[in-house]
């Protein structure tokens, strides 16, 4: 089963977890099991992945999208529970060190079969791509490159089928294309995707699991 699982998000889909500004989410896609950026709390990321079931120590990569504290501030909080993690990031920050091993990713880039990066686009972002039956999903932290671009790199890998994420100021019309649009975390126009895309909308926040 391909999954994933939002831990870290501005609103919470269960009242047990803590909403808070950042994201993060497990993407269990091929066997791997990867964190998909850390919010911006370790208590709050570590504490979230508990109630939810999710071990730390299962975890061997960790995509950080960008460098910007709501996506990295709960990276050492985790690292100090298990540092035997592969590490995928734009570009280099001092916290990286204390991982196992650090992999900076400038280009598109394959990882492992069916799991993909864009690369650092437009030199601040990337995001993960993963190869479902349906097509492509994209996991986007805060999409800042514009989403045009995003949509065009990721295509490479496959037809785009959905996205889930952080979408910024993402225009709503250039996800038209799309069968399937989680946003989160920072999306400024989610009333208004969610009322142009009402069949392919999905609500996010933490606690939300979206089979894929």
């Amino acid at each position: 089963m391909k999954k994933i699982t939002i831990i870290y998000d501005n609103t919470s889909a269960r009242f047990d977890l803590q909403a808070d500004w950042g994201f993060s989410a497990l993407v269990e896609v091929k066997g791997k099991k990867i964190l998909f950026d850390t919010g911006a709390n370790g208590r709050i990321l570590l504490s979230n992945m508990e109630k939810l079931k999710i071990n730390p120590e299962e975890i061997e990569d960790i995509f950080v999208s960008h460098l910007h504290w709501d996506h990295t501030g709960g990276l050492s909080s985790f690292l100090q529970l298990n540092n035997k993690v592969k590490l995928w990031i734009p570009s280099y920050f001092s916290e990286a060190k204390n991982a196992r091993e650090v992999i900076e990713v400038k280009r598109p880039t394959k990882f492992y079969e069916g799991i993909y990066s864009t690369g650092e686009l437009e030199g601040i972002e990337q995001s993960l791509c993963v190869e479902t039956e349906k097509g492509i999903v994209i996991i986007a932290g805060c999409s800042h490159p514009r989403m045009e671009h995003i949509l065009k790199v990721a295509s490479q890998f496959g037809k785009v089928y959905g996205i889930i994420g952080g979408l910024h100021a993402t225009k709503p019309e250039s996800l038209k294309d799309l069968d399937l649009i989680c946003p989160t975390h920072c999306t400024q126009y989610k009333s208004e995707i969610k009322s142009l895309y009402p069949e392919k909308y999905i609500e996010g926040g933490a606690g939300r699991i979206i089979e894929i």
